[in-house]
């Protein structure tokens, strides 16, 4: 009797099962997390303590948490993601899986799935500290920043994976951190883009990085939903994802 051919699992359980396993390394890398948790909660504490968006909202907690939000976000679909691909693709990590039954589309979707479960933990740890703190939104902000969020994630990981997917190593490490820095600075992310000086505000305001910073900020500080947030995101994730499938190199 020849041996039962084992078929492999179905197309979606094959794609958890490398989210799981994209997740785990996630939250178990220490360097990833000092960029992804540790670094947006000092900027957290301390906005509380400087007067910098003093009048954005009624208290400075409020005021940050937002944009900490934001930046968590950043970190570990844009900087996380694109760092990790970037190595996998040199030790021909993402070559190898591509040719197994989870295909590139599973790797892909393994990957999405991923971000977003990362984003949650950071959700609940940021969010929890936050409101340990004083920090107060309505559940309508939380109705509304959901989809911003969810275009956040797809925005700065496709565009991580196209820097990823085209560059070296060594080259998407200094890139993506550059990026993180300049975003967290004066991309929109923390600092309201009223606070930039004018020309600055007016570029900025072009990113995908203000549409996630000052729509997370008409969400939780004002419980409304910012259509011109939404539409940059729908546009930064159709030219990210669009842009990735067509230059992004798995070897």
């Amino acid at each position: 009797m020849s041996a039962a051919v084992q078929r492999p699992a179905p197309a979606a359980v094959r794609a958890l099962r490398h989210a799981a396993y994209e997740a785990r390394t996630v939250l178990g890398n220490g360097e990833q997390l000092v960029v992804s948790l540790v670094l947006p909660l000092m900027a957290m504490v301390g906005l509380t303590f400087i007067d910098l968006l003093d009048g954005v909202a009624d208290s400075r907690i409020n005021a940050a948490t937002p944009g900490v939000i934001a930046l968590c976000a950043v970190s570990v679909a844009f900087t996380g993601q694109g760092i990790q691909t970037g190595f996998d693709r040199q030790y021909g990590v993402l070559r190898s899986l591509s040719t197994t039954p989870l295909g590139r589309g599973g790797l892909i979707a393994g990957k999405a799935v991923a971000v977003l479960v990362v984003i949650a933990v950071q959700l609940l740890i940021v969010g929890g500290i936050a409101a340990a703190m004083g920090w107060r939104t309505s559940a309508a902000g939380w109705f509304a920043a959901v989809p911003l969020l969810l275009l956040g994630a797809l925005s700065f990981t496709s565009l991580g994976l196209l820097i990823a997917g085209t560059l070296r190593p060594q080259a998407t490490l200094a890139v993506t951190n550059l990026v993180w820095v300049l975003l967290a600075a004066g991309g929109g992310l923390l600092i309201p883009l009223t606070t930039l000086p004018g020309r600055l505000g007016t570029a900025a305001s072009l990113l995908p990085s203000s549409a996630l910073g000052e729509g997370l900020r008409a969400a939780f500080i004002h419980g409304r939903f910012d259509m011109t947030s939404l539409v940059v995101l729908v546009v930064w994730s159709l030219l990210g994802t669009a842009a990735a499938v067509r230059w992004f190199r798995w070897e």
